[in-house]
């Protein structure tokens, strides 16, 4: 089928904006830049997953599922949408998260509870033990053991389940993002924008490899950075692979190899979710420059790519970069974070009591 010819649903709120950062452009000395607002999808406090899902759930109500049950960790934002579109929908939103139960709900999972979501958690105390090599293995056995278990629980009761892999990142859920470029495009022309370049955070890559796949069939002059959440090696080739089953999948008549993708993993900091001040730093410097929220897990990582990289000449652009911004800014408000940033605003200077 052609992508074109795709189903999809409209959850969220499009053309989100297209914005020029005017005061950061002048706090960096750089010219042109660009922020596209995908935070503002809306779909419960929004994100880039609503693109995805405008697929999924279309497919998954067409072939008369009753739960729409996707992974994640425990404060995956992926999760938190696709809760939010099923109860709009009415589909029973399920998520199973990889993790221990916290003592309290805070941040995505509260927000999760509050929509109605069931929750399973899947423990993975053991593994401290696992010795390195193994481990990516074992924990793989792990989910897919507690995932088969919850499945059958579901469909004991008689749920039809939707199963979303996380993120979204399947050939479906990436065509998202190919018509994002489309849009993205079409905002360009219309404010005379010449942007060339648009970084973004990545993580599952369903967002990233959608782009990619958008930009080469749209035959757009624009690189895509990939700026990576999570510690490791670049992926490329699992990235060009999604591309090419996208292109084949849904006809683009596009190829990619992964000589071509442009990753960076040095804004990862050093784990997935952990708190870290590099970080703080660039999400403060947005907030005070433009207003805008960044998060901590996810766009605040890519940020600070997109900010050094302008300063280090590694993006050395004339006509302007995008930033895209997947939102995620719930996760300002969990434990680990808000224990990080009390003693940096809350217990220095500029507080008083009068």
């Amino acid at each position: 089928m052609k992508f074109e010819d795709v189903p999809r649903l409209c959850v969220g709120n499009y053309p989100t904006p297209l914005k020029r950062m005017d005061s950061l452009e002048k706090k960096l000395n750089k010219p042109n830049l660009y922020i596209k607002r995908d935070d503002e999808t809306g779909l419960a406090m929004g994100g880039n997953k609503a693109r995805k899902i405008d697929y999924l759930l279309k497919d998954a109500i067409d072939k008369g599922y009753t739960t729409f049950l996707t992974f994640g960790g425990p404060q995956t934002n992926h999760g938190r949408m696709c809760v939010a579109a099923a109860v709009k929908y009415g589909l029973k939103p399920v998520l199973i998260l990889t993790g221990e139960k916290p003592e309290e709900a805070s941040g995505n999972l509260l927000l999760d509870r509050i929509m109605g979501a069931e929750l399973f958690f899947i423990s993975l105390k053991g593994l401290e033990d696992v010795p390195a090599a193994e481990k990516a293995n074992a924990q793989a056995q792990i989910v897919a053991d507690g995932t088969k278990k919850v499945l059958d629980k579901l469909e004991a009761r008689g749920d039809k389940v939707y199963v979303i892999p996380p993120g979204g990142s399947n050939e479906l859920g990436a065509l998202g993002y190919v018509y994002c470029v489309k849009e993205m495009l079409e905002q360009m022309n219309e404010q005379g924008i010449e942007a060339d370049t648009i970084v973004v955070s990545s993580g599952s890559l369903g967002t990233f490899s959608g782009l990619v796949a958008g930009i080469k069939y749209y035959n757009a002059p624009i690189k895509v950075w990939g700026v990576m959440v999570s510690p490791g090696e670049p992926p490329k080739e699992k990235a060009a692979a999604l591309v090419n089953s996208i292109s084949e999948k849904y006809e683009l008549g596009i190829t990619c190899t992964p000589d071509e993708l442009l990753f960076t993993n040095k804004y990862a900091g050093p784990a997935y979710n952990q708190p870290d001040p590099d970080t703080r730093e660039i999400i403060y410097l947005l907030a005070r420059s433009e207003g805008i929220l960044l998060d901590p897990c996810y766009t605040g990582k890519g940020f600070r790519g997109f900010v050094d990289m302008l300063k280090d000449g590694t993006i050395n652009s004339e006509k302007g970069v995008i930033f895209l911004h997947t939102g995620g800014q719930p996760a300002l408000f969990t434990e680990e974070h808000l224990e990080a940033m009390q003693p940096e605003l809350w217990d220095g200077t500029d507080v008083y009591v009068v």
